[in-house]
């Protein structure tokens, strides 16, 4: 045990956290560092990583003894406090010509739709990927939906390549999209469009969540045969209908406001907290279905499997329970219907 190191920190941080400055608390704490692999410069650092563990844990232990539709819990952004989060995770930064409601293709309405959509089950998702410190979420939900596309089409998962769009859907190569500091997936989908199609991820690995930054755009991966976008639809906004008869044909990308503490420590169940629409995050509406009585849309997430439901949330669907009203006023819970879309294979 590290009592030395316990005893500074306890004297750091001081009379508000001694309730939760345990010896067993210190156990888990040690753990969690090895867990997700947390170095510690100095004992200053460890301090302050302690502090800010100690305090989410506080809140995780509290939160979960109130008897919510969900639960909270430690992943690898346990030692951040909500600027931190916000800093590292959610560069989601939209461009200039922000989400616009135009389609290209027109939504075909299906008459009876089903109760339950589930595209992991069905096998039109890749197993969970990692963002790391990069803000290419864009680049991941526009991989996620067009392999749930190219699934559909052709009977074959093929995990496609988010680090292309990273190093070459940007400004310097004639792209609209950022790299590492935000994008716009109908942006990517129109590169993709134009670029013929898009590499798998084997031909062109994921680098940027290692080194947060942009690469150079490589032209020598091989297209996947059958990739080529002609066009992509975007959802009707503020719709659960239409969002209900988009993911019906297959999975969506959407964009949503992941900025608060319930969020960033998520770990199971249906999430009804309060969030707002500021929309910042990008990831992929696979399904929706009921969960004890709470509709949910299923979600994927890109920071690896040890946030939330092993990689995956479930935001409330129709109605809040608290507010007996829409989730925001008919935007969604956390303004997921504001801005879904999907990418449609040429023929």
């Amino acid at each position: 045990m590290f009592f030395p190191r316990f005893a500074f920190v306890l004297c750091s941080l001081g009379l508000a956290y001694t309730s939760f400055m345990t010896e067993s608390n210190m156990d888990k704490f040690l753990q969690w560092s090895k867990n997700f692999q947390v170095s510690f410069r100095d004992t200053t650092h460890f301090t302050q990583i302690y502090k800010k563990w100690i305090d989410n844990h506080a809140y995780i232990t509290k939160f979960n003894s109130q008897n919510h539709s969900f639960t909270l819990g430690h992943n690898q952004f346990s030692g951040m406090d909500l600027a931190e989060y916000k800093t590292y995770v959610l560069a989601f930064n939209k461009p200039d010509n922000e989400y616009t409601t135009h389609s290209n293709v027109s939504i075909v309405k299906i008459c009876a739709l089903p109760l339950e959509v589930n595209w992991t089950k069905a096998g039109a998702v890749t197993p969970v990927k990692d963002q790391g410190y990069c803000g290419s979420c864009w680049a991941f939900s526009t991989t996620g939906a067009l392999e749930g596309a190219y699934f559909n089409k052709y009977g074959k998962l093929n995990s496609f390549s988010e680090q292309q769009l990273v190093d070459c859907d940007n400004l310097k190569n004639g792209g609209k999209d950022h790299g590492c500091n935000g994008g716009l997936m109908d942006n990517a989908f129109t590169w993709i469009t134009k670029n013929g199609g898009l590499c798998n991820e084997y031909n062109y690995p994921y680098t940027s969540g290692a080194t947060g930054a942009v690469g150079t755009c490589q032209k020598t991966c091989p297209l996947v045969i059958g990739s080529q976008i002609a066009s992509y639809v975007d959802v009707k906004p503020n719709s659960d209908t239409d969002m209900m008869n988009a993911l019906a044909k297959q999975p969506v990308s959407i964009a949503i406001d992941a900025e608060s503490r319930e969020f960033q420590l998520y770990a199971s169940g249906v999430f009804t907290a309060t969030c707002g629409t500021t929309l910042d995050h990008g990831v992929l509406a696979t399904g929706y279905g009921t969960l004890s009585g709470l509709d949910y849309y299923s979600v994927k997430n890109s920071w690896s499997t040890t946030w939330g439901q092993g990689g995956y949330i479930l935001l409330g669907k129709g109605i809040d329970p608290s507010t007996k009203t829409a989730y925001n006023s008919g935007a969604g819970q956390c303004g997921m219907l504001m801005s879904g879309s999907y990418p449609v294979l040429l023929m």
